[in-house]
C-alpha cells in the first residue's frame, strides 16, 4: 500500500456517480465558520477576538499579531487551523492588556468581527464544530444529485477520513513519517517529526476506514471495536456485536479507530484484525509510535443542517462537522473527483505540523 495520499485509493461511502465540478475558483467559494465548545462569558483576564479572514493562513496572521501588538507566540490562543484558500471566520484569545493596542492591528484581508473576555486562554480543539458553505462551479444542473447524496450522508454518516491537506505538499510527508519512525530520518527539528510521524498515524486511520468499508462494516460494529457514543462522547468496548450494531445502525455509535500512540491501546478480536491488515500492509507496528500519545476517532460523523441551493453554474451547498473533521471527505462523495489533490495548497504543511494528537483540523 502505498504512503503517498490519493483519493483513489479510498473507497468511498456512495456508490452513485458524483456531480463533477471545481471547487475555489475564488476565495469566496469556500467559506468556513467556526462554532465555539462554549459560551464566552463576556469576562475575564483573557480577551476573544473574532475575525474574518482571506488570503493568508492562521499561522501568519498569528505570526502579524505576535509582531504588531508586542505579545509573545505562547500568548496567542486559537481552537483550530484554518489554511488561506477560503473566506473563514475564527476566534483567538489574547491577553486582556493586548486589547489597546488592538485598534493599531492592521492587516489585508482580515477583520476583526467581534471582541469580548472569557476566564480561560483559547487552546487547540476548544471548538465545537466548522460550518462550511462551498461553491461548486462547472456542474450545472447537479444540484438534484447533490442533494441525493447528501441525504445518503445524513443519513448513514460520513466516512471520517483524514483530507489530503493532512499530507503536505505532494502527499508526502508519511514517507518521511515512516523514516522517522524507523530512525532513518535526517529531520531533527522536533516539531517537524512529529507532524510527519501524525502524518503517518493518518495514512494507517485511514486504511483502517477503508478496510471497514470494504468488509461491508462501515455502519456497523465488530467485536473488539472501541466504540463511541455520539451525544455522550461516552467509550466503550464491543463484546457483542450483534447486540451494539443496531445502535450504530441508528447512528447512535460509531467505531473508532487508533490513533497509535503509548497512551492507547489496540484493538483486539475482529476489529484488531482489520487494524493489524492496516499496519501489515504498510509494514508497521503499534511499537513504532511510542513517541506519540496517540488517541482514538472516529471512523463516520454525521452532517448537521445540511442544505443544497442550485447555481446557474453548479450549486452551493452547506454543512456543519464536529471538530477535526474534513470538508474534503464530504465534498468528494458528491463531487467524486480528487477533491483538492495533494500539493493544491503549498502553505497547508506549515499550519499542519501545530497539530496535536487528536487532529485538530486544518480546513481545507
Amino acid at each position: 500500500m502505498s504512503l503517498v495520499f490519493e483519493w483513489s485509493a479510498l473507497r468511498a461511502l456512495t456508490e452513485e456517480k458524483g456531480t463533477g465540478g471545481l471547487l475555489r475558483q475564488s476565495p469566496d467559494d469556500f467559506r468556513v465558520e467556526e462554532l465555539p465548545a462554549y459560551p464566552l462569558l463576556g469576562e475575564g483576564d483573557f480577551l476573544y477576538v473574532q475575525l474574518e479572514k482571506t488570503g493568508h493562513t492562521t499561522a501568519h496572521v498569528l505570526r502579524e499579531l505576535s509582531l504588531q501588538l508586542g505579545v509573545k507566540d505562547r500568548d496567542i490562543g486559537v481552537a483550530g487551523l484554518k489554511d488561506r484558500h477560503a473566506v473563514t471566520t475564527q476566534w483567538l484569545s489574547l491577553p486582556a492588556k493586548a486589547e489597546g493596542r488592538l485598534e493599531q492591528f492592521a492587516l489585508d484581508g482580515v477583520r476583526i468581527l467581534n471582541l469580548t473576555r472569557h476566564t480561560n486562554k483559547l487552546g487547540l480543539g476548544h471548538l465545537r464544530a466548522n460550518r462550511f458553505t462551498v461553491r461548486v462551479r462547472g456542474a450545472a444542473g447537479q444540484a438534484e444529485a447533490a442533494a441525493a447524496l447528501l441525504a445518503t450522508l445524513e443519513q448513514r454518516g460520513v466516512p471520517n477520513y483524514f483530507g489530503p491537506q493532512r499530507f503536505g505538499l505532494g502527499g508526502l510527508n508519511a514517507e518521511e513519517g515512516l523514516r522517522v519512525v524507523r530512525g532513518e530520518s535526517r529531520v531533527r527539528d522536533p516539531r517537524v517529526r512529529r507532524f510527519l510521524t501524525t502524518a503517518l498515524q493518518s495514512v494507517v486511520f485511514n486504511a483502517f476506514v477503508n478496510l471497514r468499508l470494504e468488509a461491508g462494516v462501515f455502519d456497523a460494529l465488530l467485536a473488539g471495536d472501541m466504540a463511541k457514543k455520539h451525544d455522550t462522547g461516552g467509550v466503550f468496548l464491543v463484546e457483542d456485536a450483534a447486540l451494539e450494531t443496531p445502535r450504530a445502525a441508528r447512528g447512535e455509535v460509531s467505531a473508532t479507530g487508533t490513533l497509535f500512540g503509548k497512551k492507547v491501546r489496540p484493538l483486539t478480536a475482529e476489529a484488531g484484525q482489520l487494524e493489524q491488515a492496516a499496519l501489515g500492509a504498510l509494514g508497521l507496528t503499534p511499537e513504532m509510535f511510542l513517541s506519540r500519545k496517540g488517541d482514538r476517532r472516529l471512523t463516520r460523523v454525521f452532517l448537521q443542517e445540511a442544505t443544497t441551493h442550485p447555481e446557474p453554474d453548479g450549486f452551493t451547498v452547506a454543512f456543519t462537522l464536529p471538530r477535526g473533521s474534513f470538508a474534503t471527505s464530504v465534498l468528494r462523495e458528491i463531487m467524486k473527483t480528487d477533491v483538492d489533490a495533494p500539493g493544491a495548497h503549498p502553505d497547508t504543511p506549515e499550519d499542519d505540523a501545530l497539530l496535536d494528537d487528536a487532529g485538530a483540523e486544518v480546513v481545507a
